[in-house]
């Protein structure tokens, strides 16, 4: 389902005609070093290569037969290759196919999600500069706080996925191993040196150390820095479902011309995409935790992980990458309303100003326990009034006894709280 809404860049590095195609990489490249080191005879690799191919269909064919994938695999290709197919796949055991050419399979995924990430790099600044003065209310709780600016949102965004992206080129530098090390992993029937040509020559690194696999963690690691991408997102796209909602209406998602919002209410704008990368993510934090399970495996190697993979490394990439697509076109075309924004700061009364008298009072000589019963009475009063905390604390004669009408009121003050935007924006490079 959901790769018919995806990149058909990502979609293919997972189809089975790119999978086949990275076996028979893998193949040859071993054949080019057995011949370079005079195991096979001079000239066998390029006639192999000449010859060597496969059809799925009849891969499948086979397999139905033997049980086995790389068997029926090696059956199709020796079919089209003759008699130099004695020379394929010399001393090596299935998982050093496996794995090597998932490892790149991987790494060609993994570079396609920072490509996205880096898009949306681009959107977080954008917006961050373009909202840096638009004041809003803070929220903690669900409660307003005081008041902050759209583009501080954006801009604790675009530090985030900075981190997001240093999170996936560690881990596509940590899945970028190869092995050629043979059945138990200790080059029995094997030279340490193919395993090092057909590396480099796939621009991998050889493992150090393995058994019959390449180690799982390095694919639990890939599938956390997945899951907690997915994760940021899920959280930008609450923030705006949160924004969206008919009581706060300070941003909404795109609504396109046609759209429809409800089979019902034709008044209706749900924030459908917001919802689907939330959901989604779901899903990827979810394969995660399978990925921590397969790095448990019996002895030298079980195949309990390898039906797993099948299914949660093309999901989870791929839904990564649908997300990411989405919510850069989300924000990247936010509907965003400032006036909105000012009448949710203003529909307080002014108790949002609340800590700035506490500081006052406290720079008069006042304990901070005198100060905040005070200004709490104050407030708490205003919010049960139809008065506003501006004319409630003039009329405070306690509060009157340290702060003059001028210093009550300079404490009302929105432009106060952007006095810091430009450190911050410096902090974070933009």
């Amino acid at each position: 389902m959901i790769s018919r809404y995806s990149r058909k860049e990502m979609v293919s590095v997972w189809e089975e005609e790119n999978k086949f195609q990275k076996w028979l990489d893998v193949e040859l490249a071993v054949c080019d070093a057995w011949e370079k080191l005079g195991k096979i005879p001079n000239g066998t690799t390029k006639r192999i290569t000449h010859k060597a191919g496969f059809s799925i269909d009849r891969i499948k064919a086979i397999e139905s037969e033997v049980k086995h994938d790389v068997i029926a695999f090696l059956t199709a290709v020796a079919e089209t290759v003759g008699p130099d197919s004695r020379f394929i796949h010399l001393g090596m055991t299935s998982s050093d196919v496996l794995d090597t050419a998932l490892a790149l399979q991987m790494k060609e995924a993994g570079l396609l999600i920072l490509q996205d990430l880096k898009a949306l790099l681009l959107v977080l600044k954008k917006q961050a500069k373009k909202y840096k003065n638009t004041l809003m209310i803070g929220r903690s709780h669900g409660i307003h706080g005081e008041p902050i600016t759209l583009g501080l949102k954006f801009a604790i965004w675009y530090e985030e996925t900075k981190r997001n992206i240093r999170r996936m080129e560690n881990a596509v530098d940590v899945i970028s191993f190869g092995k050629i090390s043979g059945a138990m992993g200790n080059y029995a029937h094997l030279d340490p040196r193919v395993e090092k040509y057909v590396c480099n020559k796939l621009q991998l690194k050889p493992a150090p150390v393995s058994n019959q696999i390449i180690q799982r963690d390095r694919h639990a690691e890939y599938l956390s820095a997945l899951a907690i991408t997915a994760s940021s997102l899920d959280k930008f796209a609450t923030e705006v479902r949160n924004l969206q909602r008919t009581d706060i209406g300070e941003a909404e998602e795109p609504f396109t011309s046609g759209q429809k919002g409800s089979s019902a209410m034709p008044h209706k704008k749900n924030p459908i995409t917001c919802e689907q990368v939330s959901g989604l993510a779901r899903i990827v934090r979810s394969n995660a935790q399978a990925g921590f399970e397969n790095v448990i495996l019996w002895h030298e190697r079980d195949i309990s992980h390898s039906s797993v993979e099948r299914v949660i490394l093309p999901d989870s990439t791929i839904l990564v990458d649908y997300m990411l697509n989405k919510m850069i076109n989300v924000l990247g075309n936010l509907r965003v309303y400032p006036d909105r924004m000012l009448k949710n700061i203003g529909q307080n009364k002014g108790i949002i100003f609340s800590q700035r008298l506490l500081l006052k009072l406290i720079d008069k000589g006042l304990t901070r326990e005198e100060s905040y019963r005070l200004i709490q009475s104050s407030a708490l009063k205003t919010q049960d009034s139809s008065d506003s905390f501006l004319n409630e604390i003039l009329q405070n004669e306690n509060v009157k006894k340290y702060l003059s009408d001028k210093e009550i009121k300079d404490c009302f003050d929105l432009k106060y709280y952007l006095k810091n935007n430009d450190h911050i924006f410096k902090q974070v490079g933009i």
